[in-house]
């Protein structure tokens, strides 16, 4: 029996404590659940920043009607990407997508087997695709369609995708098409995959690098494709320069929440607890930060072990860490 299987998530501190893999992935589970109980308070409302915490101080009511420690949808269709690759040893679309319904109908992968806070545009995606739209065309392709719901769950493609960076663009556009399919969500996920890997390997700035790799890997598309996706990532590009992040679900937002976060914080506390802090959507933030700030960190040694103490759901994860190389 192994550590972690007699001691939780904490146990994971000894046997796959430096694994910055691990570290990315129990980061966002942690950032997600660290969010949940803040969802949808504005900054003014939020307690300070000793406060933040798994369990909500007296006369903050928590947003979500579940027990502390317990992560949401963004986690939930993080390990649904996750347990698809492992079992497939690619990305299929079809498969992630049968597993993301399972998800929706059935609780696969939540905690308690409870669905909750799934956001509007995923729901009426998830809905196409039971119909039998396929997973190709399901997503919503309007610019009104660029929440975060896509972003927030791509990072498992990041960490265990052994492929080229064209390839891992490749694949980070195609795993958001069954919920968000406009280009500036595809391009997010791809920016973001990039960043993490950037990261992976240790690079002095991720985020320049990303920014400078995205646009090489576009410029070699062909047509109309490139012509998209060159402009949405200026779109990004300008949004990222200029705009204050607020912490909202807009996809854009999301990853400019992210980056100062990660640029204000320099432990996976601060980090986090940065995030949540601009209020609103406080799991999603801390989640696509968390999972950042956990690979930068070295690992899970990096996390503080009350929180991993009080995250819920280990006998979901465990197996699929114990799988991952």
């Amino acid at each position: 029996m192994t550590n972690s299987e007699n001691n939780g998530f904490a146990g994971l501190l000894l046997d796959y404590g430096n694994s910055v893999r691990v570290g990315g992935l129990v980061g966002l589970l942690v950032g997600d659940s660290l969010g949940v109980p803040w969802e949808f308070y504005s900054p003014e409302n939020l307690p300070a920043r000793d406060l933040i915490e798994m369990a909500v101080p007296e006369g903050f009511p928590h947003a979500h009607d579940v027990p502390n420690g317990t992560w949401s949808d963004d986690s939930s269709q993080s390990l649904c990407l996750l347990a698809s690759l492992l079992d497939q040893g690619h990305l299929s679309l079809t498969d992630f997508a049968d597993r993301l319904l399972r998800w929706y109908d059935e609780g696969y992968l939540a905690v308690d087997g409870h669905v909750f806070d799934i956001g509007l545009q995923t729901a009426d995606a998830l809905d196409r695709l039971r119909d039998g739209t396929s997973p190709l065309e399901s997503g919503g392709n309007d610019e009104r369609s660029n929440g975060n719901g896509s972003i927030m769950r791509v990072l498992p493609l990041a960490l265990w995708h052994t492929g080229t960076d064209e390839a891992l663009v490749r694949d980070a556009h195609l795993q958001s098409l069954p919920t968000h399919a406009h280009p500036r969500s595809q391009v997010c996920c791809a920016f973001y995959c990039l960043v993490a890997r950037g990261y992976l390997h240790q690079l002095a700035d991720p985020w320049s690098w990303a920014d400078r790799r995205l646009e090489e890997i576009y410029n070699g598309f062909d047509g109309q494709e490139r012509q998209v996706l060159v402009r949405e990532l200026e779109v990004l590009r300008s949004f990222l320069r200029t705009e204050q992040a607020r912490g909202t679900g807009y996809v854009l937002d999301c990853l400019a929440t992210a980056k100062r976060s990660m640029e204000d914080g320099d432990s996976f506390e601060d980090v986090v607890k940065t995030a949540i802090l601009f209020g609103h959507d406080t799991d999603t933030s801390a989640a696509v930060a968390g999972g950042l700030a956990g690979i930068r960190s070295g690992g899970i040694v990096a996390l503080p072990v009350r929180w991993l103490e009080q995250l819920r759901g280990f006998e979901l994860v465990e197996p699929l860490i114990a799988r991952c190389k």
